[in-house]
């Protein structure tokens, strides 16, 4: 019973965190649920991109903080900020990427996982 409601807090916070990145106009969201995959290190990887290290910041900082106003909770972890050109949020159960798009594209997440199911988020412009 506790895991089914752990499973909707995930799914809330997933949606949280897309909301944050979409405030600041971020590039190609891409949700990955490594739930049905055995002995994977979350249930979600949410994957970003932005144009500079200026709007990758601002992306981070806009997730962090509809997620602690929404759910009230913070990062266990948080790195990258230095240079911006890859932050990591990590939720626990929920991993947040934020790429400069250079940096993305050389990492390609995506393909380390493509047993999971991806979804594409579709910003509106």
């Amino acid at each position: 019973m506790a895991k089914k409601k752990q499973k909707n807090v995930n799914v809330n916070l997933v949606d949280v965190i897309v909301h944050g990145m979409l405030e600041k106009k971020a590039n190609h969201i891409t949700i990955i649920n490594l739930t049905k995959l055995p002995n994977a290190v979350c249930d979600y990887f949410i994957i970003c991109d932005g144009v500079s290290n200026t709007q990758v910041g601002a992306i981070a900082e806009s997730v962090v903080r509809e997620v602690k106003t929404t759910i009230k909770i913070n990062p266990s972890h948080k790195e990258g900020y230095q240079n911006s050109e890859w932050i990591l949020l990590d939720y626990f159960d929920v991993v947040v990427h934020i790429f400069q798009e250079q940096s993305r594209e050389f990492y390609r997440l995506e393909d380390l996982w493509a047993d999971a199911e991806i979804k594409q988020i579709v910003s509106p412009r």
